[in-house]
């Protein structure tokens, strides 16, 4: 299904996983916003848009209308909301950027994307004051936690996704998936992958003494107690973790290529960072395929209810 024409902005945009799914559904973004320099010069080199900076000092008056808002908002601690209710909970919070721009724009949709852990924080404090601001803001408001497992990609990466609409005539729910993809899709032959990506003898002597691994191609995972797993697909990709946390059949590290793909990105995807930075931005990345799905989802119910209402939809 596509919805020719649609516009979209991308804020906290990183390398463009909303930009890759909405483009694939007939969108057009008319404002992106990274803060993060390396992010932004991939974003650019994709895309053929260079990313404003930092949304807090960009005023909504300078952000062109649009029909849905796609925010991979960072998941900094949270802990000034709950206490209270409405704008006072979120003020200092990058949250509350896309809640002044949702006030001041009002697009017909949004769609938001967070870590798994948002779901709980505070005793699930953090997100019911989202969602009260949301609500506020006079939108009807749908969140759950999808698993981009579940959606073609052999990579368990839970997100909380949070949709909202100003229709409220939309009866809307997030769409179920296909299953995972074959990490054999997503692999390169071991003989074609640079030398560098190997792990030491040392450390493959190590994991191997800790795990027999029962898959294969299957990709190892290490925990922070130092358990070693494997699976016929990756455990998430983070930003962060220790360099030799995944191994590839316990013997190599990821390429960026392969972790590009695991978050469902196609090979035409230029890489024109360092492979440090490149893996740093994979791991903040949102899964293409799972915002594609929840994306066609929303278009759809939107065009529905507006056709029931006589309303213009996207």
């Amino acid at each position: 299904m596509r919805s020719p024409g649609f516009k979209y902005i991308d804020l906290f945009a990183g390398i463009g996983g909303f930009h890759m799914a909405a483009d694939a559904l007939g969108g057009r973004c008319v404002f992106a916003s990274e803060i993060d320099r390396e992010a932004t010069r991939a974003y650019e080199a994709n895309y053929g848009l260079a990313p404003r900076g930092d949304i807090k000092v960009i005023g909504a008056s300078e952000i062109p209308d649009h029909d849905i808002m796609f925010a991979g908002f960072p998941c900094q601690p949270f802990s000034i909301i709950g206490n209270r209710l409405g704008f006072a909970d979120i003020r200092g919070t990058l949250f509350f950027e896309i809640s002044r721009i949702l006030e001041a724009k009002r697009p017909p949709m949004f769609l938001l994307e967070n870590v798994k852990q948002l779901y709980t924080h505070d005793q699930g404090k953090t997100l019911r004051t989202i969602v009260r601001t949301l609500e506020r803001l006079g939108y009807k408001v749908s969140h759950a936690v999808l698993n981009a497992l579940d959606y073609g990609l052999p990579q368990k990466r839970e997100r909380t996704l949070i949709a909202g609409f100003l229709n409220h005539a939309v009866e809307f729910s997030f769409p179920g998936g296909d299953g995972p993809g074959r990490l054999e899709d997503i692999l390169e032959p071991d003989e074609d992958v640079d030398p560098k990506h190997f792990a030491s003898d040392m450390i493959v002597r190590k994991r191997k003494a800790k795990h027999e691994s029962g898959s294969r191609p299957g990709i190892w995972h290490e925990n922070k107690s130092g358990n070693v797993c494997s699976y016929p697909y990756s455990c998430a990709l983070r930003a962060g973790a220790s360099y030799n946390y995944l191994l590839v059949n316990g013997i190599r590290r990821l390429t960026p290529r392969e972790m590009l793909r695991l978050q469902g990105f196609p090979d035409k995807f230029r890489i024109v960072c360092n492979d440090s930075q490149t893996r740093r931005q994979v791991g903040n990345a949102v899964p293409v395929n799972l915002v594609k799905a929840v994306l066609k989802e929303m278009l759809l119910r939107e065009a529905k209810a507006g056709r029931r209402s006589g309303k213009r939809t996207a």
